[in-house]
């Protein structure tokens, strides 16, 4: 996934009116959100029913092949994945200018597979997988999700009770994974197993590429506070897996999925932006003058926001040098469960009352999904207590965590 030498890339301007070019052709610009007009929807977790969740991500997939198809879905990655081969800072500024445009907005396996997944396959897996996969996700011809957590583990994913047992050729799976978004409608889900009990707890793991439809894979619906059911349960009973699905060393799976959740947090900063600017927009809307207390808390979300925003651009610019970021990718997680939080307090404090009564007004009864959603997001990607251990022990240098 190297890009191409500085003298042969095509001038990014006209990258730029390429891009705007074909936007135009599949979608139309996306209308500034007027106050009262079309859907006022601040949902954190989407409260899909089965179909209404296949349906939709049928409707992204066609919108993402579309886009791979005319030579936007896979810009820095190679030829031989479909991809342009174009530097980073390409792909950013197609991202810019996709946000303009009514385009179908991605759920959370799409970046999970495009994102965490393909470039996790083509770093870990052997030729024969990253012949078969990698194209697929990224074209999203196939769609994975995360097996991850376990409710024994906790934030500790060195910690999984899920069983892999060698039996020659073949892998048997069991056990209990939890809050895997989009596994109903997943081909595929990166399961990280123990496979050597007697080792240190890091040293026995191993990752594995499950297909969804396989004997013994049942999932189950989490029913959320919220109504929805945007997570999972994903039983693993006795699936029997070929060895050509396991992805990377036997005993290497820490590092496996060291690469999945760093790219996940890499991801994760710009979450909450758009639901603080509409909890602006609605002190701006109230009907009513602003107390002092209600003023401050407008302003301290504003900047807060702002904050969240230049730690993103942080982020992006080591990107385009070439980069891995370091603290960043963790902080930008932080401030984005932050400004969820602090968008919820000033939610309450403008609403009272009217949060919890449906009395049909726009913009008014729609933040409980809001509300009761954005709790979710302290856990989800890395727990909030996994991001400030990283911090402490990786920029302050204070002491690790006992090992058990």
């Amino acid at each position: 996934m190297s890009p191409t030498s500085p003298t042969a890339l095509p001038d990014l301007d006209a990258f730029i009116e390429q891009a705007r070019h074909w936007l135009s052709s599949v979608a139309p610009l996306r209308m500034t959100r007027a106050w009262g007009a079309g859907s006022d929807s601040v949902a954190v977790f989407e409260n899909w029913t089965p179909d209404q969740e296949r349906e939709e991500t049928d409707r992204i997939r066609a919108y993402e092949q579309a886009k791979f198809d005319a030579g936007f879905g896979a810009i820095t990655w190679g030829p031989e994945y479909g991809g342009s081969n174009l530097p980073t800072s390409y792909l950013l500024a197609f991202r810019r200018l996709e946000a303009d445009y009514d385009v179908p907005r991605r759920t959370e396996m799409f970046p999970v597979t495009q994102q965490l997944v393909a470039p996790t396959i083509a770093q870990w897996g052997t030729p024969e997988q990253r012949e078969k996969f990698v194209r697929a996700l990224l074209r999203t011809d196939l769609i994975a999700c995360q097996l991850f957590s376990e409710t024994e583990a906790g934030s500790d994913l060195a910690a999984v009770r899920t069983r892999a047992v060698r039996e020659g050729d073949q892998w048997r799976l069991n056990g209990h994974k939890v809050w895997t978004s989009g596994a109903p409608v997943a081909d595929y889900g990166v399961a990280v197993t123990r496979t050597d009990p007697d080792v240190p707890k890091h040293a026995g793991l191993t990752v594995f590429l499950v297909p969804m439809d396989a004997a013994g894979v049942t999932v189950r619906p989490i029913r959320q506070m919220t109504g929805g059911s945007s997570f999972n349960e994903v039983y693993l009973e006795d699936v029997l897996l070929d060895d050509s699905l396991r992805l990377g060393p036997v005993g290497e799976g820490w590092k496996v999925a060291l690469t999945v959740l760093a790219s996940e947090r890499l991801d994760s900063g710009n979450l909450g932006l758009e639901n603080a600017d509409q909890a602006v927009e609605l002190a701006r809307n109230l009907g009513r003058d602003l107390s002092e207390l209600e003023r401050d808390k407008v302003a301290d979300l504003v900047t807060r926001s702002w904050v969240q925003r230049l730690t993103g651009m942080r982020v992006a610019a080591s990107l385009v040098a070439g980069k891995d970021p370091g603290p960043e990718a963790s902080v930008g997680k932080l401030l984005a469960t932050d400004t969820m939080a602090r968008t919820s307090e000033l939610v309450r404090m403008l609403l009272g009352p009217d949060l919890s009564v449906d009395s049909g007004a726009w913009g008014r009864w729609a933040w409980t999904e809001h509300v009761l959603g954005a709790p979710g997001y302290r856990i989800a990607g890395g727990t909030d207590e996994i991001q400030h251990n990283i911090l402490a022990e990786r920029v302050l240098g204070l002491p690790r965590e006992p090992k058990s």
